[in-house]
């Protein structure tokens, strides 16, 4: 059985990952038990996430194949939201997740910083390039999500080459973006944008001035920008992908000047009730069976060897913007509050 929650609350990278050993909670690790048995892996899962909910109850189900002992108890919100809701159950003394998989990496080396993971060698990660993991084995990512600009086709004839549109009289009152108080891709973004040359908050003051709304998450930006209510929509590339299949006029671009991209990462708590079961399912996210799984429902996989769907690019062929890890995790909470000042929000 699975149950699912929803829920809002108040609110790349280096080496291969270390081996932590078995279960200090005496369940075997599942190498120790066999990977492949999955009778001898049960009980309930807690499965933090930022997934849309219809993408995490999938890759539930085609676990529960695999695991059909496990009860997976979904939680999902907005990635900042999901740590709000990990922080206020560090304060009341019992974090209840027994795996994450958020937006990115920033988030999760605040978590590691706060000594909440555990570190963890799934045997799939030979098949995982290397600077996409955490050099000390505290989580990994699990696909490849560009931040990309999605048009909506009945409003505009010429679809952009560049993010500079967005500042220029065609966008004007026509865009909008995520929240990064509520999107971890969002805050990402903030975080690269404001720090790559030919940007920075100047860019970000320009985009505000020239009208772009903000709105809580990606899904919202999308649904703006496939109904035609805006132009332009800052949004992660599979969104538009989806929705340009389902016959929506909407075109995505990965810009001339580059892309920020996020992995959702994947990691296991520290005081994880069942680490077998979290062991369990990073294994299956990162082997090919649930990389395949994430190419179906319209991911880039990060596993070598598995294409990227149809319409989307893989990261090889992406230009690709980025920061410094150790900097926009420290920074990200003065970003939040620099984006609060410059877009009132």
């Amino acid at each position: 059985m699975r149950t699912v929650k929803k829920g809002l609350i108040f609110s790349a990278l280096a080496a291969m990952l270390v081996f932590s050993g078995c279960s200090d909670k005496g369940q075997a690790s599942p190498n120790e038990s066999g990977s492949g048995n999955g009778a001898s892996i049960s009980g309930k899962l807690s499965f933090y996430t930022s997934q849309p909910e219809e993408d995490a109850t999938k890759l539930a189900a085609a676990f529960n194949q695999k695991y059909p002992g496990v009860d997976v108890a979904i939680f999902r919100s907005g990635t900042e939201e999901v740590t709000a809701k990990l922080q206020a159950e560090k304060q009341a003394g019992q974090i209840q997740a027994d795996v994450l998989l958020l937006a990115d990496s920033v988030t999760f080396e605040g978590l590691k910083k706060q000594e909440l993971l555990q570190a963890y060698k799934s045997p799939e990660l030979g098949e995982i390039p290397a600077e996409l993991a955490d050099p000390d084995g505290m989580y990994t990512g699990t696909k490849v999500m560009a931040t990309v600009l999605a048009t909506n086709t009945q409003k505009v004839t010429t679809v952009p080459a560049s993010w500079k549109v967005l500042t220029e009289a065609a966008a004007k009152d026509a865009s909008i973006m995520p929240s990064p108080l509520y999107s971890g891709a969002a805050a990402y973004n903030m975080g690269v944008f404001s720090r790559t040359d030919g940007f920075g908050w100047e860019f970000l003051q320009a985009v505000k001035d020239n009208g772009m709304a903000v709105i809580k998450g990606n899904g919202a930006v999308m649904k703006a920008v496939a109904s035609g209510e805006k132009s332009y929509g800052m949004v992660v590339d599979f969104m538009v992908a989806r929705e340009k299949a389902k016959g929506s006029p909407v075109e995505l671009t990965y810009p001339e000047e580059g892309v920020p991209i996020i992995t959702e990462p994947i990691g296991i708590m520290k005081d994880a009730k069942n680490t077998a079961a979290a062991q369990a399912f990073v294994d299956f996210v990162l082997s090919e069976d649930g990389q395949k799984l994430a190419a179906e429902i319209g991911y880039s996989p990060i596993r070598k060897g598995i294409s990227a769907p149809q319409g989307l690019k893989s990261i090889s062929d992406m230009k690709i913007l980025s920061g410094d890890l150790a900097k926009l995790t420290d920074e990200r909470e003065g970003d939040k509050q620099k984006f609060i000042d410059v877009f009132g929000q």
